[in-house]
């Protein structure tokens, strides 16, 4: 099984990032994949993308303006329900990607 790191982005970086992170893992888990998170707010958001453990950012606050280096896929649609499925098509093709 492939094992990815995730960064899961909210307000506080609490409540919201969890929900997200923890519905994330299980649903790749029955998808083949080990997942571990990481939840932060977005001021954290930079400096530990750039510490080159993640390999993708999830995020229900808007971001900072910066390079993250790596995919970021907004997952407020994940969290509603409404666009779950647009947002699962996102990170299979980061995922994709990141397997090439």
């Amino acid at each position: 099984m492939k094992r990815y790191n995730v960064l899961s982005v909210c307000g506080s970086g609490t409540v919201t990032s969890s929900m997200v992170a923890e519905k994330l893992r299980e649903t790749l888990e029955e998808k083949g994949y080990i997942v571990d998170t990481t939840e932060a707010n977005p001021n954290e958001a930079l400096s530990l993308a750039k510490t080159g453990k993640f390999d993708f950012i999830t995020y229900t606050s808007p971001l900072p303006d910066g390079d993250y280096g790596i995919p970021v896929v907004n997952a407020i649609g994940f969290l509603t329900g409404f666009g779950e499925d647009e947002f699962l098509e996102e990170v299979d093709g980061v995922l994709s990607a990141l397997e090439k």
